[in-house]
């Protein structure tokens, strides 16, 4: 993989990428563009970062988007303190319009606000099918997405699209805490009032994805988790897996499914930062690597706004 490099991480983003850039991972040094050349005869995957969960996967005329939450307001999640959970929801327009204009799919993997806030607007924009559990539909609902647009799934479903198709698992949400708890558990069977702080947004199930786009399977994983039963010997040639669970988890994922190829790290970054800054970690990704390459798989790290082309 070729990586160029426009500039470099500077104060607190220094800091925070120093220990992932010790941890010997590529791609963290700016807003740079890496290539690799694809199998013979296979179309080019262009992969888009912009923070979080959110990809934006093009092939061709081709657009999938997962978790396309752009508009990054100020929580306190990675405070001592923690996030509040009254802290108001709110969608810019002017920064998704910067950076999305087409898609054919929204992936929703789980609603909390970090992941579908900005989904009403991006569906609405761009008219793409969102797949989506139906408490997140619900939610969605009260957000006033038009309810044509959205495919409430449960996983099992092997859905083709013009260009590529999306498989639906069954997945799981992380844990965190002597408890072993996550933010804003619950479901919504009925379309609820509009949500109005982030903690209306609740978890509503957890899904995975993979998308079969240009000759590459991908599996979209949203949090540091996931359902052996559902992805016991899964074949795939990319791995999006967020920092978090291991070495246990994410060395148990590896093992569940047949040898990857590559993974990239998603969801590693403070998303109370701004989207046009370079990314500051909130964890060492260190241990992720290491789970990683003890495989045999290569492990990618992408910045902000960064793209690859696989």
């Amino acid at each position: 993989m070729k990586v160029s490099r426009r500039g470099m991480l500077t104060g607190a983003a220094a800091v925070g990428a120093a220990a992932v850039g010790a941890a010997g991972v590529v791609g963290l040094e700016g807003r740079s563009e890496a290539a690799t050349t694809p199998a013979a005869g296979r179309e080019p995957v262009e992969l888009t970062w912009f923070g979080t969960h959110a990809w934006q996967l093009r092939c061709g005329k081709g657009v999938v988007l997962t978790d396309p939450w752009l508009t990054r307001f100020k929580t306190g999640t990675f405070t001592p303190e923690g996030a509040d959970p009254k802290t108001k929801l709110v969608i810019k327009p002017e920064v998704i319009d910067k950076h999305l204009s087409t898609a054919d799919a929204i992936l929703v993997h789980h609603g909390h606000y970090d992941h579908m806030a900005d989904v009403p607007y991006v569906a609405k924009k761009t008219q793409a099918t969102v797949l989506c559990t139906e408490t997140h539909a619900n939610l969605l609902r009260a957000m006033r997405t038009p309810d044509e647009l959205l495919s409430p799934v449960r996983g099992g479903e092997y859905l083709p699209f013009a260009g590529f198709s999306v498989e639906v698992f069954p997945s799981l949400h992380s844990c965190s805490g002597k408890r072993h708890t996550y933010a804003y558990p619950g479901y919504r069977y009925a379309v609820p009032p509009r949500p109005r702080v982030i903690e209306d947004l609740v978890e509503g199930g957890t899904l995975a994805f993979v998308i079969t786009i240009g000759g590459l399977r991908i599996l979209s994983l949203s949090t540091a988790n996931f359902d052996p039963n559902a992805l016991r010997d899964l074949q795939v040639d990319v791995i999006f897996a967020a920092p978090g669970g291991e070495p246990g988890i994410t060395d148990r994922l590896l093992q569940t499914i047949k040898p990857v190829r590559k993974v990239i790290a998603t969801h590693w970054d403070d998303f109370d930062k701004p989207l046009d800054d370079p990314g500051v970690p909130w964890t060492d990704l260190a241990p992720l690597r290491q789970s990683v390459e003890r495989t045999g798989a290569e492990f990618v790290v992408l910045d902000h706004l960064q793209k690859v082309t696989l």
